[in-house]
């Protein structure tokens, strides 16, 4: 069974209600398409009715089991600019302006997701991660006992052996744009969690690098080498390892040479990067050269499940995420 297939059959066991904001997005509404078909969450769009319903008959989707709501004229509208005011008062808030930002879908979808109305938000398509995470940070804010809020991306690429059977999770792809090595120690303990949590096995954490066990002296070498001091420290029950390069992480015949002795090199499956440019570019070329099933951005660390997509994403991407938040939405 392909990854996200078992993702499907895992949010058809219990039924959560996710927002999609870009709701004119003809990508959105294909996947409102798709996941009507398949019939694992309720889905509720946000926009103008009328212009929604025009675009899925001009390209005949069938959109009829997913809920509209314009936020005008929604009977919740008033008493979201109101709780939105009181969050963020001491901040400079008006009443005037939390009215002026409740109208925008996405202020909007997140106090559904704030007042229980809803179980999650994916959003992305049309928007960038900041226009997607600023309202979920100012409007969920973060989990309990979490130190950073980042991102991370599952990768099922085809016909392949490395990883968990070509599965991985790549972080931080998305957010943090150069974390230092306390930074870096708790994106990987937080990507741990969530490869456990959407994979449903071990992970195996490789703390990526251009040097493996030394190869090279530099500072950017020794940032990822105390992170991965620092998970074992603070997670010693987590497999992880490094700095190591990509290809000692993944191939057990390199790992030998490369990194012996390791619990880790040549089967890993949790792939934390140094930074995001590489994190980002890392997921990016896997996905296009090995026409990979690329999901994500992914947030974790987040008080509710809110996730962001690539403004190049397919519809079957948007599926994907969606139902990736279901899952998280169970377990929240």
């Amino acid at each position: 069974m392909a990854f996200i297939d078992d993702i499907i059959k895992r949010a058809k066991e219990e039924i959560k209600t996710i927002v999609l904001p870009e709701a004119t997005d003809i990508r959105t509404l294909k996947a409102v398409d798709i996941i009507s078909k398949n019939e694992f969450c309720k889905i509720v769009l946000i926009g103008n009715k009328q212009e929604v319903l025009n675009i899925a008959k001009e390209n005949k989707l069938d959109i009829s089991k997913a809920e509209i709501i314009e936020p005008k004229s929604s009977d919740n509208y008033e008493e979201y600019v109101n709780t939105f005011y009181e969050l963020r008062k001491h901040k400079g808030m008006t009443i005037e302006k939390a009215k002026e930002l409740i109208l925008d879908p996405v202020f909007f979808g997140m106090m559904m997701v704030k007042t229980e109305k809803a179980d999650g938000l994916v959003s992305g398509a049309a928007h960038s991660t900041a226009d997607t995470l600023r309202p979920a940070l100012q409007i969920l804010k973060t989990a309990p006992g979490t130190k950073l809020v980042s991102t991370f991306v599952v990768i099922d690429v085809p016909n392949c052996e490395y990883g968990e059977n070509g599965v991985f999770v790549f972080s931080d792809c998305g957010l943090n744009q150069n974390p230092n090595a306390e930074e870096l120690s708790e994106i990987a303990i937080s990507t741990a969690k969530s490869f456990k949590q959407i994979i449903g096995k071990e992970p195996k954490i490789a703390m990526l690098s251009y040097s493996t066990y030394g190869s090279a002296k530099a500072e950017e070498v020794d940032k990822v080498r105390n992170a991965t001091n620092l998970v074992k420290e603070k997670a010693p029950d987590l497999a992880a390892d490094g700095e190591m390069q990509f290809d000692a992480a993944i191939v057990p015949e390199i790992a030998k040479s490369k990194a012996p002795g390791s619990n880790v090199a040549g089967k890993a499956n949790t792939m934390i990067f140094p930074d995001l440019q590489a994190g980002n570019i890392g997921y990016k070329l896997v996905e296009r050269l090995a026409k990979a099933e690329a999901y994500g951005p992914i947030c974790q660390g987040m008080a509710k499940p809110v996730n962001d997509l690539s403004r190049g994403c397919k519809a079957e991407d948007i599926v994907g995420v969606v139902a990736i938040t279901c899952v998280q939405a169970q377990q929240n």
